[in-house]
């Protein structure tokens, strides 16, 4: 028997040490959570995202993003690294190109080529005969180890988020594993970077973002509408910043939304003045709880994934003005439609965008 308690006892103190001591990839940073604002206001839990109606995918899954194109073509970037191109209603679907990385964000420039933020490769163009070319993979030397959302200007300057400097997909499993790691972590080493066809030269507009994800332009193209995913808030800076550092505040970042109640990612131009956003995730008050408790996180990642803390999935996307008003706001509490990303407005449909669903989701707007 008391080999037995014994036995029991060395296999306690090697959980101990292990939920203690075991190397993990992070190095988390205590930080303050603002207490979650739950579903009130203009955030009022509804159901006006359920029942969407589906467009197959051919067994594809994750239709990240979404954009209706000028040759009326409608692409969506996907899981296994594709690039579909379809008719809006889904008919004609075709594989117009795969990049071996994996595009999270793109949209197209005056000459029709599609630039797409590569998770793994970088800012790449491919042009209408599917011709792939890497317009940069580094800036200053560094590399850009999580492009994620990027947004063409009319003048031809590019815009895209390094959601992280710590944390790379291609090192660390895929762009779920290595964003998991870099929003536990909290360092806020995400950035906007800037890039000049014209001089083929990268530059950061402003870094110190906990997981840079979604980019807008304002109308008049003067300034960026940034969401940072890591601290539920969307962020208004000027495209002509440099090297601005929202950790360290200052008067040219304006904070537009803050406190949202889940985790915000794409940003997408709608119609009339919007703009459209995805909360992947809702808040999670265990992961909340841990915010200025550097230890639990440690010891989180020690856990096998399936006791991670990731939330549940809760369809949710709004829109707000350049202003920061809330003017549209969908919810699907039953998560049926997971981990929704933004919306992709057109005349007659909004198209909504997702990590996982298995198929592509719309509304009609009549």
């Amino acid at each position: 028997m008391k080999k037995v308690a014994l036995g029991l006892g060395v296999l306690l103190l090697a959980l101990v040490a292990y939920l203690a001591f075991w190397p993990v990839p992070i190095d988390p940073v205590s930080w303050k959570a603002p207490a979650a604002p739950g579903y009130v206001g203009p955030h009022a839990a509804n159901q006006k995202l359920a029942g969407l109606k589906m467009i197959d995918l051919g067994g594809e899954e994750g239709p990240e993003h979404i954009v209706l194109a000028r040759d009326g073509k409608l692409y969506t970037t996907v899981l296994s690294g594709n690039i579909l191109r379809m008719n809006p209603d889904g008919s004609g679907r075709e594989v117009f190109a795969n990049t071996g990385g994996r595009v999270l964000g793109f949209d197209f420039d005056a000459a029709g080529n599609l630039i797409a933020a590569d998770a793994v490769k970088g800012l790449l163009s491919i042009g209408p005969d599917r011709k792939i070319t890497v317009l940069t993979d580094q800036v200053g030397g560094d590399p850009i180890r999580y492009a994620d959302a990027v947004v063409v200007a009319r003048n031809g300057k590019i815009y895209l988020s390094d959601a992280s400097t710590r944390f790379a997909p291609a090192r660390w499993g895929g762009t779920f594993e290595a964003s998991v790691l870099d929003i536990i972590e909290q360092s806020s080493t995400g950035r906007i970077l800037e890039y000049d066809p014209a001089t083929r030269g990268t530059r950061v507009v402003a870094k110190g973002l906990s997981f840079a994800n979604g980019v807008a332009l304002s109308q008049d193209e003067k300034d960026l509408f940034v969401a940072e995913t890591g601290k539920y808030r969307v962020w208004k800076i000027p495209a002509e910043a440099r090297e601005l550092d929202i950790a360290q505040g200052g008067a040219q970042a304006r904070l537009l939304l803050d406190n949202l109640p889940g985790y915000p990612d794409n940003l997408m131009r709608g119609m009339d003045g919007k703009i459209w956003m995805g909360l992947t995730k809702p808040r999670s008050p265990v992961v909340d709880g841990m915010a200025e408790k550097p230890f639990l996180r440690e010891m989180t990642l020690r856990l096998p994934r399936a006791l991670w803390p990731v939330p549940k999935a809760y369809g949710h996307v709004m829109a707000f003005t350049e202003d920061g008003k809330i003017v549209a706001d969908l919810q699907d509490p039953s998560g049926a439609y997971p981990e929704t990303t933004a919306v992709t407005e057109t005349a007659d449909r909004l198209y909504v965008q997702s990590l996982h669903a298995k198929g592509l989701g719309w509304l009609d707007k009549k």
